[in-house]
């Protein structure tokens, strides 16, 4: 049984539960909950928190169900006290958000993104970086500016960070405010909230695209970001095998989900095929042949292109050298295929779709987003 936002909100008001409830979102079988318990009392939070999730698991045993109880207050709050994750508004100066994502982490996406970046670069654009994967960012790597730290500009009387910038990129990531073999232990409001600060409080300038590398999965970053800025597409990476797949195609998913609504430009295949320097006409599909193409059919959304495994390109990551950097390398023809194809995606996209609309937080009175 499918779940939605309705059927929810009958069981709500089938145990009197409505009033207690400001939000619900629901994301495939994730339901999340913001409530106001009446009560200080831990024990009463806890008996809410219980009594909503066991009323959604008796109609709904599969379902994720995550319950946030806070304690009803005399005074207004503002809005960003009340819920600091939703501040979405358009960035002034950057004309296309593009998120690259996949549902399964290790298939090569921040790979991807950088290169894709540096490929936007090499076409004219104005291009900027946001490495979103607040656990585990690895741009600062990829780009060679691991100790590189940003610093604060004035920026009409406030205070801005300044992308490091690198290939002509603009950059931004967690990575450049932690030690190198710091992990950042965070739980999801953290995360967001720094994500937040990476998006609002940067002097980006005047930009034709920011890419932003997520992390892998769909998850409280994905959310966050969707609801903070107006994500104008998003590409999804996979490798060919199954495994892959499968997640992939809940990442494009995700963002089909009516309450986010963020257009799916393509599909990149990566570690597509080995070819050995010895027999250059020969391919040797590792992981499987055309898994992700055939998914993209399948899903009807655009296949932007295959990455084969080049050797090149796993060193230049390593190297702090993004591969695409180098002229008339077999790297950089591959994701300049594949760059094309993702801009004309997005032409059409920007042709025949209205603009995104940051996503907002369902409510109980209609439950709108």
């Amino acid at each position: 049984m499918s779940i939605d936002k309705n059927k929810i909100k009958n069981i709500l008001e089938e145990i009197n539960a409505e009033k207690w409830v400001k939000n619900i979102q629901i994301f495939g079988n994730k339901v999340m909950i913001d409530a106001v318990s009446p009560s200080p009392a831990m024990h009463d939070k806890k008996k809410l928190e219980d009594k909503l999730t066991e009323s959604i698991h008796q109609d709904f045993p599969d379902a994720d169900v995550q319950v946030r109880v806070e304690v009803k207050s005399t005074a207004k709050p503002s809005p960003s006290k009340e819920n600091p994750q939703i501040l979405g508004k358009k960035i002034d100066g950057i004309q296309n958000i593009i998120a690259v994502a996949s549902g399964k982490g290790g298939v090569g996406k921040s790979t991807v993104a950088s290169n894709l970046a540096v490929s936007l670069r090499e076409m004219g654009f104005q291009v900027g970086l946001l490495d979103a994967d607040i656990h585990g960012p690895s741009i600062p790597t990829m780009f060679d500016v691991e100790r590189a730290k940003p610093h604060s500009v004035n920026v009409n009387g406030k205070s801005r960070m300044e992308p490091i910038e690198s290939y002509g990129i603009k950059i931004l990531s967690i990575g450049f405010f932690t030690a190198i073999d710091q992990a950042v232990v965070w739980r999801g409001a953290m995360a967001s909230k720094a994500l937040q600060q990476l998006i609002h409080d940067a002097h980006w300038g005047k930009l034709d695209f920011l890419i932003v590398d997520l992390p892998p999965g769909t998850g409280d970053i994905q959310l966050s970001l969707v609801q903070q800025v107006p994500v104008t597409g998003a590409v999804i990476v996979s490798t060919p095998q199954d495994v892959a797949l499968a997640d992939a195609r809940k990442g494009v998913n995700m963002f089909q989900l009516e309450s986010i609504n963020v257009p799916v430009l393509g599909i990149v295949e990566n570690m597509s095929y080995f070819t050995p320097e010895e027999l250059p006409e020969n391919k040797y599909y590792i992981f499987g042949k055309n898994g992700a193409k055939n998914l993209a059919d399948k899903l009807n959304v655009p296949f932007l292109g295959e990455v084969p495994l080049i050797q090149g390109i796993r060193e230049g990551g390593d190297q702090g050298r993004p591969a695409t950097a180098e002229a008339n390398s077999l790297a950089s023809e591959i994701y300049r295929s594949i760059t094309k194809n993702m801009v004309k995606s997005l032409v059409e996209r920007n042709t025949n779709l209205p603009p995104t609309e940051i996503v907002r937080i369902t409510t109980m009175s209609g439950c709108s987003s």
